[in-house]
């Protein structure tokens, strides 16, 4: 069993404050894969201080600086792939096929699409008589969910990285050990001490700690509603930036000149991609009354194709959702 048990604060793996650990589920054997050490508010104002110290060079850093820097991360992550993938498919379930395919290979697209901006991008321009310039916010605090750990990881801090911020992680508690390679990566692409920081832990402890903390400029957060609003109200004090992305499942909507066979069946295969844990599977089909029958057999045949079982199996398209707390909640739903 692999133990993540250090925090990465100011280019250092570190101790946590107070030891306390939390077993990671692997949700295809329901056996612990990993343990990881839970933080406090001393791991984050740890994390946060050094990411405060940072922020006053790194700002300054050159665009062709950063360029550099992101296309170095880029080069580590790719000798790392398959680690990542594979931690993937562990963590949190995802098909080995989609892990190496579509998870692990969102950090590459990020980092490619970050430095391709970022290269061309306007920090300064002329307004007639103003100028306007574009500077970095300051410390980020980002939060990140399970279902597609590297994707929301990589969005938030490619961009930040490009625009001079410096970072404080909390991953996921239920997926982490993506991120802990990440930490690694940047250590070796030689991310500059304090700038990227990772301290692992739950929403109440960690997730709190960075919403509320007044050195912290800004905050995203990806997740549901309820744990949204707990970060809206923490940063309120603060009156820090907050971005939220707090998903919802949209309808999918087939109207009466579609290609029946072919929407329906790739709505169908859209849901079950991920075993149904992303944000944008159409999980509400709507069709033309009179073709609810017709439509009812592609799906049941779509359905029917999809093959379940071992995330690690050669031909498996569904693995198991994340862990037994969303199983239940699912089944309570289909009941």
């Amino acid at each position: 069993m692999k133990e993540c048990l250090k925090f990465y604060i100011n280019g250092e793996w570190v101790d946590p404050a107070e030891p306390k650990t939390l077993d990671v589920i692997n949700p295809a054997t329901e056996e612990p894969c990993a343990k990881i050490s839970i933080g406090s508010k001393k791991d984050v104002d740890k994390a946060v201080a050094a990411a405060k110290k940072a922020f006053d060079s790194y700002s300054q850093m050159s665009v062709d600086d950063r360029i550099a820097l992101l296309t170095k991360i880029t080069e580590v992550y790719q000798s790392r792939y398959g680690e990542i993938a594979e931690a993937i498919t562990m963590e949190m379930g995802a098909p080995a096929k989609l892990a190496q395919m579509a998870q692990a290979a969102m950090g590459v697209a990020h980092l490619g699409t970050t430095i391709q901006i970022l290269k061309d991008y306007k920090f300064e321009e002329q307004r007639g008589t103003t100028t306007l310039r574009k500077e970095p916010i300051g410390v980020c605090g980002f939060i990140t969910p399970w279902n597609w750990p590297m994707n929301q990881i990589m969005c938030k801090v490619a961009p930040a990285l490009a625009a001079g911020c410096t970072i404080v992680l909390k991953p996921s508690e239920e997926a982490p050990l993506d991120a802990y390679i990440l930490a690694e990566i940047f250590d070796a692409a030689g991310v500059p001490k304090g700038v990227f920081n990772l301290v692992n832990g739950d929403g109440p402890g960690v997730g709190s700690a960075i919403s509320s903390h007044p050195d912290i400029d800004m905050v995203s957060f990806t997740g549901s509603t309820r744990a949204g609003i707990l970060v809206a109200k923490a940063a309120a004090d603060t009156v820090k930036r907050v971005a939220q992305e707090l998903g919802g499942k949209s309808p999918n909507i087939i109207l009466d000149d579609a290609d029946l066979q072919k929407a329906v069946t790739g709505g169908v295969l859209g849901v079950m991609q991920n075993s149904g844990q992303s944000c944008n599977a159409p999980t509400r089909m709507l069709v033309p009354a009179g073709k609810h029958d017709e439509a009812l057999k592609i799906a049941k045949a779509a359905a029917e194709s999809v093959k379940v079982g071992d995330p690690n199996a050669e031909g498996t398209t569904m693995g198991p959702v994340v862990n037994e707390v969303q199983y239940n909640k699912i089944q309570a739903l289909i009941q």
